[in-house]
């Protein structure tokens, strides 16, 4: 869970059933008392249909926690930490960095880097589209080098430069206002 729409989303399904809770947060329920197994299928078959997922492995609860932690450093906070981000997710999870890196590339095949570049490229072009910041600025934003280091990891990623990127986005958008 990311988003206060699927916190929103889970407390509905808990409702429906009757499962009291203390907390829902982001990939974590607490109840009040345990759940009987007809309760815990049919929360399962609800939240699937909701596009959502109850996990019960432990390894896949702790990918989806450091997925979350990541998804919103990056997109849900105006600054991102000034600590590094191994520091950052480690001291977030209470768990050593390389336990968690190795976890995470084991289950995903790709290393937490790789997850955390992905996103602030995703969060470069949501700036980019808002048009309210310049790739200087945004780069800063993102703790970036410089603009070349953001470039160059943008084009590695998406295959196009910023700028083409936004060019090509308005020019569809453009498109669009004109039908």
């Amino acid at each position: 869970m990311v988003s206060q729409r699927c916190k929103m989303m889970v407390r509905d399904e808990f409702d429906k059933l009757g499962l009291r809770y203390t907390m829902i947060d982001l990939g974590v329920a607490e109840l009040v008392e345990n759940m009987t197994q007809q309760q815990y299928d049919q929360l399962k078959v609800n939240l699937l249909q909701s596009g959502l997922e109850l996990l019960d492995d432990k390894r896949s609860i702790l990918i989806e926690k450091i997925k979350n932690v990541i998804t919103e450093m990056i997109h849900y906070t105006d600054m991102l930490p000034k600590t590094n981000y191994s520091d950052y997710i480690s001291e977030k999870l209470n768990y050593d960095y390389t336990y968690l890196a190795n976890i995470f590339s084991e289950v995903k095949g790709i290393t937490i880097q790789q997850f955390i570049i992905l996103n602030k490229i995703e969060k470069v072009k949501e700036l980019l589209l808002y048009d309210e910041l310049n790739l200087t600025e945004i780069a800063y934003k993102l703790h970036y080098s410089s603009v070349g280091h953001l470039s160059n990891q943008f084009k590695k990623v998406t295959g196009l430069s910023p700028s083409f990127y936004k060019k090509l986005k308005q020019k569809r958008n453009g498109n669009l206002e004109n039908v």
